[in-house]
């Protein structure tokens, strides 16, 4: 009783999906760019790499800002009660109260400021830095929007397959009870069966989940579940490399833009040296400064208020002689800092001679995948009608039969798996290497099965 339950229930799990997805069927089919663009449009991650961007690009500003004149304003009002004594003296005591007015505005104008200069050259450093970054997440983008599809399609295939697979396990567990009951066949057929029924049941469970976990993953960068994706087309050609693996590298290294953002790193740490160094130097501004001042009274009982206007202008000149050792220090620490931006290249080089290695091997062997399981495709065909035959003459069993329809459709999912890897490694490949753009997404869009009307 509890497994005829237990395949109500899987038989309506499908049924339930599928009546829920039918709301959809009239929905656009969307291709790999369609997916792309609404990525761009809603990915955070993007988001939030646009934003970090645009906050940089004000360092220009302000570096610019580090040799233009500054002007203060100020003002200020004082009232004053004073109580004096003279002593040694016959002169009697006495106090006054009076008020103090003052405002005025003073200019500054740097001439010689070497750390405002080199702070200047950094703010470009950390501009073209973040231009890269940001660059580097639109690579990405097209990554991740790449593998995400891709696992969607995987999914919607395994339970395409399993839902065959399926079906040709029950005709034949329907044919092993018919000639269980007629007599020619054993109960071990029967059993036989009914444990590849259930197995595939359970598959059919698992797979589901794993096709709902891949349209979230799709779902968290465009923000909306997809509703029907552009399928490959069974006839997907696979090209052999036309470059060797020295030359993918070759082109990595001058490409790679984790590499190019380690080599800004390197140079903003040397003009931290210099900046650091420049504490040592001298400073000269140019100031000019008017100030007007009144007092009604004074703290001697003798005199009267006075009102003074004062303007300057002038040079001034600052020589540090000694900050008790820290601008050394803070140059000593940028030198170390220096030599730790030239340790983190090297890491960016041979982890991006690494992952290139990895993804040339990995395209290199899907390429060969595809077509050793097209020929292995071809040979389960054969093999499956050759074993159908033979249990229709008696020389084959239910279970020889049931074996060559599992190796069969083993063949067709990792058939499709691998032609999915290899449009999957054909942008990783090129992501590593720095290379890769829209127009590879349009290629490989080329490869799906889009309508008419989904672009």
């Amino acid at each position: 009783m509890k497994i005829k339950s237990l395949i109500f229930i899987l038989f309506c799990l499908p049924a339930s999906l599928l009546a829920a997805e039918g709301l959809s069927t009239q929905a656009k089919t969307q291709s790999l760019l369609d997916v792309y663009h609404q990525a761009l449009a809603h990915d955070p991650t993007l988001a939030s790499a646009l934003s970090a961007n645009k906050a940089t690009q004000e360092i220009i500003e302000q570096g610019k800002a580090l040799y233009r004149p500054t002007v203060n304003f100020n003002a200020e009002a004082n009232a004053v009660h004073t109580d004096i004594r003279y002593l040694g003296t016959n002169t009697p005591p006495g106090s006054s109260d009076f008020e103090n007015y003052k405002y005025g505005v003073e200019a500054r104008q740097p001439i010689y400021r070497k750390q405002n200069l080199v702070q200047m050259d950094q703010s470009v450093t950390q501009v073209s830095q973040a231009d890269k970054q940001y660059h580097l997440s639109q690579q990405t983008l097209i990554l991740r929007t790449t593998q995400a599809y891709f696992d969607v399609l995987i999914a919607q295939d395994k339970i395409d397959l399993i839902g065959a697979q399926k079906k040709a396990i029950l005709s034949q567990l329907d044919q092993a009870k018919a000639t269980f009951e007629v007599g020619t066949a054993t109960i071990t057929d029967v059993n036989e069966a009914q444990a590849r029924y259930d197995l595939i049941l359970a598959q059919e469970i698992a797979t589901i989940n794993e096709l709902e976990i891949a349209r979230r993953s799709v779902e968290a960068m465009t923000g909306e579940l997809p509703d029907k994706l552009a399928t490959a087309k069974t006839d997907i050609q696979v090209t052999q490399l036309s470059q060797n693996m020295q030359d993918w590298q070759q082109v990595a290294l001058q490409n790679n833009l984790n590499i190019q953002i380690q080599q800004d790193a390197l140079k903003l740490a040397e003009q931290e040296v210099d900046r650091m160094r420049a504490g040592h130097l001298p400073t000269l501004d140019a100031i000019a400064s008017y100030s007007d001042s009144y007092a009604n009274g004074s703290p001697s009982v003798f005199s009267s208020g006075n009102k003074l206007k004062t303007a300057v202008i002038g040079l001034q000149l600052e020589i540090p002689l000694y900050q008790g050792g820290a601008i050394s220090s803070r140059a000593r620490q940028a030198v170390l800092n220096k030599q730790k931006a030239l340790d983190d290249i090297d890491i960016a080089r041979r982890q991006t001679d690494l992952e290139t290695q990895r993804a040339y091997f990995n395209l290199g062997t899907t390429i060969a995948q595809v077509k050793a399981l097209e020929q292995a495709l071809i040979s389960s065909q054969s093999q499956l009608d050759s074993t159908k035959l033979g249990y229709e003459v008696g020389v084959r069993t239910s279970v020889d039969v049931l074996n060559a329809q599992q190796q069969l459709f083993s063949a067709k999912r990792e058939l499709l798996q691998a032609r999915y890897h290899y449009l999957v490694n054909i942008i990783r490949l090129k992501s590593v290497s720095g290379l890769v753009a829209e127009a590879d997404l349009q290629e490989i869009n080329q490869q799906l099965l889009v309508s008419p009307n989904a672009n």
